[in-house]
């Protein structure tokens, strides 16, 4: 499926009502699904997953991948959005929380959030799934909006299933 999502057009930067965006986002996920069926490369993964979802969640300014790099660090990965932070430590920003946690990060306001990294001034809020093949953190998917709560819990639950879905079965490297 090179055309992407089939779904309606919705202008970027658009903050949905909840129930719009979750059922915009349940509508995509057999799509997504599709096209990642059978693919076991980590990376070509990422990068399919961050323009897909980039698609679905109009809300984002910024949709992708900081791999894990090193025993404490993260490095930008594939991603759809404006320039990225290049490396994350595990001690900062909602990134490494996630990573140092292996918990989700559902940050309604990050400037409420205790040693946020501004990659984008524009960025008010933050959801942050880790990513693990095999039990082991490989990588966080990391998606910012210009809003306060611009990510509901059930849009985390929904996102951290399909992370589950896309990584957890890979057997390859």
């Amino acid at each position: 499926m090179s055309e992407g999502i089939l779904l309606s057009q919705v202008a970027r930067g658009t903050l949905l009502p909840e129930g719009e965006r979750v059922a915009r986002l349940r509508e995509a996920l057999p799509q997504i699904e599709a096209v990642l069926e059978g693919e076991s490369d980590e990376v070509a993964i990422q990068a399919s997953l961050a323009c897909l979802l980039w698609e679905t969640l109009p809300q984002a300014n910024w949709c992708g991948f900081y791999r894990r790099v090193g025993e404490r660090m993260l490095a930008v990965g594939p991603y759809q959005g404006r320039m990225g932070c290049l490396r994350i430590p595990f001690e900062k920003g909602v990134c490494g929380a996630c990573a140092r946690t292996g918990l989700t990060q559902r940050v309604p306001d990050v400037h409420a959030f205790p040693g946020h990294i501004a990659c984008d001034e524009a960025t008010r809020s933050e959801l942050v799934i880790p990513v693990r093949v095999r039990g082991r953190l490989t990588a966080v998917l990391d998606l910012d909006c210009p809003y306060l709560d611009g990510f509901s819990a059930t849009e985390a639950r929904i996102l951290e299933e399909l992370v589950a879905r896309c990584f957890g079965s890979r057997t390859g490297l």
